[in-house]
């Protein structure tokens, strides 16, 4: 049987489908992956001040918990991979696109906070981060919504589910097959016409993520800038980078960086427009 479960987390519509002849089973296993995704949104909320996160970036806090150890770790590992363009530091000038109110003083401001971003003014000593500067903050956002996503394969997996698709805003993992014994089917929207779809890639056990720049973005002075935010200037005019990975945390982070520059290199699967 197919069990659907539908919420919100992250500012995200979320859809888990679990496939097996459990009620009680899948109840649970949603119940558990919509408390896991709460629980890395509250922990990691970069806009709520009271947040593990913010607590960090405020300097109130400099001792990590293993788990944040080692998402740091990972994230700035992604970034010297990526050749430092996926950078959870940006955080640093992001602020900036929503509070500056004309191209001159965004210009200016950037400028001036551009030296304290990179994750070379983080360092991470046995339990403890420290920074070179107190203008340098990170934000985890294109990489706890991710995580959620493969935390929830996880706890899936733990309850002895085979077959599932979940989806996170786009964020997705197919796991095993559909009932039919066919893969998992998901399409790809078009970029010139998003109610629509492009493309259809087949997953089984596979993460496909999709970064676009038709999906958000920051207007100042009638210009507008993308919300995938990079110190480094795109190589390339691209409107969408989809990825497919073992996990979707490597296809997220993959799919933002392509953005910024198509010709990256990397090992998983990449279908750009």
């Amino acid at each position: 049987m197919r069990f659907v479960y539908k919420f919100e987390v992250m500012t995200t519509e979320c859809e888990v489908t679990l496939l097996t002849s459990d009620k009680i089973q899948a109840d649970s296993c949603a119940k558990a992956i919509l408390s896991e995704a709460k629980r890395l949104e509250k922990k990691y909320n970069y806009y709520n001040p009271s947040s593990y996160l913010s607590q960090i970036n405020q300097r109130h806090i400099d001792k990590l918990d293993s788990e944040t150890k080692s998402i740091l770790q990972r994230a700035m590992r992604y970034y010297k991979l990526t050749d430092k363009i996926f950078d959870i530091t940006v955080a640093t000038i992001k602020d900036l696109y929503t509070k500056e109110s004309t191209k001159e003083a965004l210009h200016v401001s950037k400028e001036e906070l551009l030296q304290h971003v990179g994750c070379e003014h983080i360092k991470i000593k046995k339990e403890r981060i420290s920074f070179d500067n107190t203008f340098t903050k990170i934000d985890l956002g294109g990489f706890v919504k991710e995580l959620a996503v493969d935390n929830a394969i996880k706890i899936i997996k733990k309850a002895k589910i085979t077959s599932a698709l979940v989806n996170f805003g786009g964020d997705i993992y197919a796991l095993g097959r559909r009932e039919d014994g066919k893969k998992f089917r998901v399409g790809i929207k078009n970029p010139q016409n998003p109610n629509e779809h492009i493309k259809y890639f087949e997953l089984e056990n596979e993460a496909l993520t999709t970064s676009a720049s038709y999906e958000r973005n920051y207007t100042i002075e009638n210009e507008i800038y993308s919300h995938i935010i990079s110190t480094k200037e795109s190589k390339k005019e691209v409107q969408s980078v989809t990825v497919i990975s073992r996990s979707c945390v490597e296809s997220g982070v993959y799919s933002t960086a392509l953005m910024i520059d198509p010709q990256l290199q990397t090992k998983n699967k990449t279908y750009i427009i």
